[in-house]
């Protein structure tokens, strides 16, 4: 289970940051906008990488990658899901938005791990 408080050196999880919107900015933006969170906030990109982040283990629990008997987890992970399915006509949209996250989430754990 990965989550961005996990991170011990926020100086590192900052920057981490910074590099993966240099290069996913526009994904970051389509995913609040899918999800209906306002980019007016200070630090709308670090909800959108911690919801990120949550929804990659809630794919690592589905997959049977992790146990999942936790019934506070399965809630969250059905509450996540419940987010992304709002206003979508049908499943490719759904997977457009889970592959997004789904891919944010990995690349900021490759740039993390690398600094």
């Amino acid at each position: 289970m990965t989550a961005i408080q996990d991170f011990h050196d926020n100086t590192k999880t900052k920057r981490s940051l910074d590099m993966l919107l240099i290069d996913r900015s526009n994904e970051f933006q389509e995913l609040a906008s899918a999800i209906d969170y306002s980019t007016n906030y200070s630090n709308w990109e670090e909800i959108i990488l911690r919801f990120c982040l949550e929804f990659n283990d809630c794919f690592e629990m589905w997959s049977d990658k992790v146990n999942h008997e936790d019934h506070y987890r399965v809630h969250k992970c059905m509450t996540i899901m419940n987010q992304m399915g709002q206003g979508r006509s049908n499943i490719t949209q759904m997977a457009k938005i889970q592959n997004m996250a789904y891919r944010i989430a990995k690349d900021f754990n490759v740039i993390y791990d690398r600094l």
